[in-house]
């Protein structure tokens, strides 16, 4: 079945990003929220970003402001289930709380059509356990997308066990439509990036608690030792760093073993309120975003 019309469930960072990249590839989107000011926000946020690709050069990656125009003209925001029932993909980027998803996707599937695929975003969560909250677990993908979406060219396309194999393909080209490179891999915990990622930030937090270096040159040694584009604190916050200790639990909770779990650190950062960028504070203090400096504990 071709793919025409896109559904995105969530108009945050990561929703409002899969519905640009989709809109500006040619598929007609429609958003759903809860509430219209997030959704408010979350348009504002994309005509700001397609407005920056309409300041590049086309030979660079740029848009034309025709482009740009059309890629608006394809985007819908919606409070209403029933605006859904049409989608041939439906992409769910709500909060990283399985009872919330699987809730979603058993009303959703009542009132899609039953060709309709289902796709999940989640990082962490089991694809398979949100699958079996619907009747249609043979159409039921994760397609795990980077932030910003628009700039990130990778995206995980995971199947399941119960995954039509036509399906997944389905989803791979998808991928390829909207300008990312799609990797395959399977509904593992953490899928390929974050089975990866993880244990290093983890162990780069752990290296500093054991006085290895400071945060600072801890970043530098693996920017310029390894050719990274961060270090590991400056992603840590970035990425969130409640969202890392979430992980954490998902991880642990799937292989038991120590590099997945929490060092105190975290732990006591996260409790305090100190999530990165997204709170001013975390391992550096960003309240001059174009200027951090390395918290001390």
């Amino acid at each position: 079945m071709a793919i025409h019309k896109v559904g995105v469930l969530g108009c945050g960072l990561m929703g409002s990003g899969i519905a640009q990249v989709s809109a500006m590839s040619g598929f007609q989107v429609v958003v759903l929220e809860a509430e219209q000011k997030y959704l408010d926000k979350g348009f504002a946020g994309v005509e700001k970003s397609l407005a920056k690709f309409a300041e590049r050069p086309v030979e660079k990656g740029g848009i034309t402001a025709e482009q740009k125009a059309a890629a608006l003209g394809r985007l819908k925001g919606t409070l209403k289930l029933k605006d859904l029932a049409d989608c041939d993909l439906i992409i769910e980027a709500i909060i990283e709380h399985v009872e919330t998803k699987k809730k979603m996707y058993a009303e959703l599937d009542a009132v899609v059509k039953r060709e309709c695929i289902f796709a999940t975003n989640t990082s962490s969560i089991s694809v398979t356990e949100l699958a079996a909250a619907t009747r249609r677990p043979e159409r039921f993908i994760g397609l795990h997308f980077f932030n910003p979406v628009p700039l990130m060219k990778l995206v995980e396309v995971v199947k399941t066990i119960a995954t039509d194999a036509a399906v997944f393909e389905e989803a791979v080209e998808f991928g390829k439509k909207v300008g990312k490179v799609p990797v395959r891999t399977s509904d593992k915990t953490g899928f390929i990036v974050n089975r990866l990622l993880v244990p290093y930030l983890l162990d780069a937090i752990r290296a500093y608690e054991e006085g290895v270096g400071s945060i600072s040159d801890i970043d530098n040694a693996m920017k310029l030792g390894c050719g990274y584009p961060m270090g590991p604190f400056t992603l840590l916050d970035f990425v969130g760093l409640d969202t890392t200790y979430y992980i954490t639990h998902v991880m642990f909770d799937e292989f038991k073993e120590r590099r997945f779990t929490a060092p105190a650190l975290l732990r006591r950062m996260v409790l305090a309120g100190w999530y990165g960028q997204k709170t001013g504070k975390g391992f550096y203090d960003w309240s001059d975003p174009k200027n951090p400096k390395e918290t001390r504990f």
